[in-house]
Protein backbone atom coordinates (compact mmCIF):
# COMPACT_ATOMS: atom_id res chain seq x y z
CA UNK A 1 0.00 0.00 0.00
CA UNK A 2 1.16 3.52 -0.81
CA UNK A 3 -0.19 6.69 0.77
CA UNK A 4 0.16 9.95 -1.14
CA UNK A 5 -0.23 13.44 0.30
CA UNK A 6 -0.19 16.51 -1.94
CA UNK A 7 0.67 20.04 -0.87
CA UNK A 8 1.54 23.40 -2.38
CA UNK A 9 -1.72 24.38 -3.98
CA UNK A 10 -3.23 27.83 -3.59
CA UNK A 11 -4.41 30.98 -5.29
CA UNK A 12 -2.12 32.68 -7.80
CA UNK A 13 -2.50 35.34 -10.48
CA UNK A 14 -2.21 34.48 -14.15
CA UNK A 15 1.43 34.33 -15.16
CA UNK A 16 2.53 33.25 -11.71
CA UNK A 17 4.08 30.03 -10.46
CA UNK A 18 3.36 27.30 -7.96
CA UNK A 19 5.22 24.17 -6.93
CA UNK A 20 3.20 21.15 -5.94
CA UNK A 21 4.69 18.38 -3.83
CA UNK A 22 3.49 14.85 -3.24
CA UNK A 23 5.03 12.85 -0.43
CA UNK A 24 4.62 9.09 -0.42
CA UNK A 25 4.78 6.61 2.39
CA UNK A 26 4.36 2.89 2.52
CA UNK A 27 5.97 0.56 0.06
CA UNK A 28 9.11 1.13 -1.96
CA UNK A 29 8.57 4.49 -3.59
CA UNK A 30 11.51 4.37 -5.93
CA UNK A 31 10.09 1.57 -8.07
CA UNK A 32 6.81 3.35 -8.78
CA UNK A 33 6.00 5.45 -11.80
CA UNK A 34 4.27 8.66 -10.75
CA UNK A 35 1.82 11.00 -12.37
CA UNK A 36 -0.03 14.24 -11.86
CA UNK A 37 -3.63 14.61 -12.97
CA UNK A 38 -6.14 17.41 -12.58
CA UNK A 39 -9.88 17.82 -12.48
CA UNK A 40 -11.70 21.08 -13.09
CA UNK A 41 -15.34 21.55 -11.99
CA UNK A 42 -17.71 19.72 -14.31
CA UNK A 43 -14.88 18.08 -16.24
CA UNK A 44 -13.25 14.68 -16.26
CA UNK A 45 -9.94 14.07 -14.57
CA UNK A 46 -7.15 14.55 -17.08
CA UNK A 47 -3.49 13.69 -17.43
CA UNK A 48 -0.97 16.45 -16.72
CA UNK A 49 2.46 14.85 -16.40
CA UNK A 50 4.20 11.60 -15.50
CA UNK A 51 7.69 10.38 -14.67
CA UNK A 52 9.54 7.08 -14.84
CA UNK A 53 10.73 5.58 -11.56
CA UNK A 54 14.30 6.63 -12.34
CA UNK A 55 13.32 10.17 -13.25
CA UNK A 56 14.99 9.67 -16.60
CA UNK A 57 11.85 9.87 -18.71
CA UNK A 58 8.87 12.20 -18.51
CA UNK A 59 5.68 12.92 -20.40
CA UNK A 60 3.43 15.98 -20.50
CA UNK A 61 0.00 16.91 -21.75
CA UNK A 62 0.20 19.28 -24.71
CA UNK A 63 -1.64 21.94 -22.70
CA UNK A 64 1.17 22.21 -20.12
CA UNK A 65 4.25 21.34 -22.17
CA UNK A 66 6.91 24.00 -21.80
CA UNK A 67 5.26 25.47 -18.69
CA UNK A 68 5.18 22.58 -16.19
CA UNK A 69 8.03 20.36 -15.04
CA UNK A 70 7.70 17.08 -13.17
CA UNK A 71 10.58 15.77 -11.08
CA UNK A 72 11.15 13.35 -8.24
CA UNK A 73 13.50 12.82 -5.32
CA UNK A 74 13.45 9.15 -4.42
CA UNK A 75 15.55 9.78 -1.31
CA UNK A 76 12.74 12.01 0.00
CA UNK A 77 9.89 9.88 -1.39
CA UNK A 78 8.58 13.00 -3.07
CA UNK A 79 7.44 14.00 -6.55
CA UNK A 80 7.11 17.63 -7.61
CA UNK A 81 5.22 19.59 -10.21
CA UNK A 82 6.70 23.00 -10.95
CA UNK A 83 4.04 25.10 -12.68
CA UNK A 84 5.07 28.32 -14.40
CA UNK A 85 3.19 30.81 -16.57
CA UNK A 86 -0.07 29.69 -15.04
CA UNK A 87 -3.32 30.39 -16.85
CA UNK A 88 -6.90 30.57 -15.55
CA UNK A 89 -7.63 27.33 -17.43
CA UNK A 90 -5.09 25.57 -15.18
CA UNK A 91 -7.54 25.99 -12.29
CA UNK A 92 -8.37 22.54 -10.94
CA UNK A 93 -7.82 20.07 -8.16
CA UNK A 94 -4.45 18.45 -8.79
CA UNK A 95 -3.93 14.81 -7.87
CA UNK A 96 -0.78 12.79 -7.44
CA UNK A 97 -0.94 9.13 -8.50
CA UNK A 98 1.36 6.13 -8.27
CA UNK A 99 1.59 3.15 -10.57
CA UNK A 100 3.05 -0.04 -9.14
CA UNK A 101 5.48 -0.56 -11.98
CA UNK A 102 8.45 1.41 -13.21
CA UNK A 103 7.05 2.95 -16.41
CA UNK A 104 4.38 5.60 -16.59
CA UNK A 105 1.13 5.71 -18.52
CA UNK A 106 -1.07 8.66 -19.46
CA UNK A 107 -4.36 6.99 -18.57
CA UNK A 108 -5.68 7.51 -15.06
CA UNK A 109 -6.99 3.94 -15.08
CA UNK A 110 -3.42 2.64 -15.10
CA UNK A 111 -2.67 4.09 -11.65
CA UNK A 112 -3.14 2.18 -8.43
CA UNK A 113 -2.87 4.81 -5.70
CA UNK A 114 -4.16 8.37 -5.45
CA UNK A 115 -3.76 11.31 -3.14
CA UNK A 116 -6.60 13.47 -1.87
CA UNK A 117 -5.79 16.36 -4.17
CA UNK A 118 -4.77 19.99 -3.74
CA UNK A 119 -6.66 22.97 -5.13
CA UNK A 120 -4.96 25.30 -7.60
CA UNK A 121 -6.81 28.48 -8.52
CA UNK A 122 -5.45 30.90 -11.11
CA UNK A 123 -7.09 34.30 -11.26
CA UNK A 124 -7.16 36.43 -14.40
Amino acid sequence: QVQLVESGGGLVQAGGSLRLSCEASGRTFSRYALGWFRQAPGKEREFVAAIHWSGGSTSYADSVKGRFTISRDNAKNTVYLQMNSLKPEDTAVYYCAARSTDYYRRSLYEYDYWGQGTQVTVSS
